[in-house]
């Protein structure tokens, strides 16, 4: 992997060849493009600003800007993505970041045979993924998004994560000590009938990035970010925060402190890790209920199910769900917890970007990527146009029964 970075040009869309569509959502399109004078494919993702979702523009601009802030280490951090470019114009705004051609890691999930992956597997990508979070947790950046479909697998076969537009940025604690969770402000509570009633009510965009009929699973749809305060007061518009507010997230990773609006920390991606790593190890969420009221409700008095004999990582998961934000693994000094856990004991932390062979590595079919395309514009031109009929009748089709 390479470990130095360069600084990001700006991304020229009249020279860019689209190779094929890689996602569409409700906020955005993900193309994989090409340079008309060369170098690598790599994946654009686009907002279309004719068409644009609420607050799509903006949260477009913020995801850009946390890439830049990311991508402004002198060293690559190798499960984080970098920004490659980025363009904003009349009709578009668009930005490029490394193709991952391994999909994520719901994809690989339902490639395995019973759905699930083993402990083994799942230690190597939480490792990945722990070391990511404590890269953004050091820059005061809570990813507040994180989910098997944010977790993307490279060419090397290692992870990174993508998606920062729900990301926030929050402020270190003041006193000594490793830890980065800011001591938060007093929230003032709504009864938790009310507050349920409130949010679950509210309608949620869902995110479709692969093709119909691929999984068989209906991931949770993503929550909207929705202030809990007064909309001048909303944290989304503040550059740096003690505490966030917002209720964002996916539903069955959501927090129990974000459903009871007591505001959230670092802590927040801590609980997303538990409920990953369940769902790593037994294909299902720990607390989706028939409705998302009723997930909402598990997630806030229900308590994990494991299934045999007590081990390793379901004491990490345990340990990780944790309703209390301040006695969940990974308060008190971040990362740092996480790592000690002996579910990691005998892991060289330092040496796994030296791992080789990870578990899975995306197939050739998956990595070779044709060098023709159409342009963009054009693109979106025909993503317009109404679908061509697969049969016409002519004449020479119509028998005289027909009449």
């Amino acid at each position: 992997m390479a470990n130095h970075r360069t600084a990001s040009p700006e991304i020229r869309p009249d020279g860019l060849r689209v190779i094929k569509l890689l996602g569409k959502g409700a906020t955005g399109t993900v193309l994989l493009v090409h340079d008309d004078s060369g170098g690598q494919p790599f994946a654009l993702k686009v907002v279309e600003k004719s068409s644009v979702h609420r607050n799509a523009d903006r949260r477009a601009r913020h995801e850009i800007s946390v890439l830049r802030r990311i991508s402004g280490a002198a060293v690559a951090h190798p499960f984080l993505p970098h920004l490659i470019g980025s363009s904003e114009d009349q009709e578009f705004i668009c930005w490029g970041i490394p193709y991952c051609p391994g999909g994520d890691l719901n994809v690989l999930r339902y490639r395995q045979n019973d759905h699930v992956f083993s402990p083994a597997v799942i230690r190597f990508y939480l490792a990945e993924i722990v070391c990511a979070l404590e890269n953004l947790h050091g820059q005061g950046i809570v990813y507040r998004d994180l989910k098997p479909e944010n977790i993307l697998v490279q060419q090397s076969g290692h992870v990174t994560l993508t998606d920062f537009d729900l990301s926030r940025d929050l402020a270190r604690r003041r006193s000594d000590g490793p830890s980065f969770i800011p001591e938060g402000k007093a929230v003032k509570r709504q009864p938790l009938d009310q507050k349920l009633t409130r949010f679950i009510s509210r309608k949620s965009g869902k995110r479709d990035f692969y093709s119909k009929g691929l999984l068989k699973k209906a991931k949770s749809a993503r929550v909207s970010p929705v202030s809990r305060r007064n909309p001048s007061d909303d944290d989304d518009n503040v550059a740096t925060n003690e505490r966030s507010n917002s209720f964002v997230g996916t539903e069955e990773y959501v927090s129990p402190e974000v459903i009871r609006g007591d505001g959230h920390e670092f802590a927040i991606d801590w609980w997303a890790v538990g409920v990953l790593s369940y769902e790593m190890l037994y294909g299902s969420t720990p607390f989706k209920g028939k409705t998302r009221r009723e997930t909402f409700q598990r997630i806030l008095v229900a308590e994990p199910e494991f299934m045999g004999k007590p081990n390793a990582l379901t004491d990490l998961i345990g340990k990780l769900l944790e309703k209390d934000p301040t006695r969940r693994l990974g308060y008190r000094r971040g990362a740092g917890e996480i790592k000690e856990h002996e579910f990691f004991q005998g892991l060289s932390w330092d040496l796994l970007t030296e791992v080789l062979r990870p578990p899975f590595l995306p197939s050739k079919d998956e990595t070779e990527v044709t060098a023709d395309g159409t342009g963009m514009k054009e693109f979106f031109r025909q993503m317009k146009l109404p679908p061509a009929p697969l049969w016409s009748p002519s004449l020479d089709d119509v028998s005289l029964t027909d009449f």
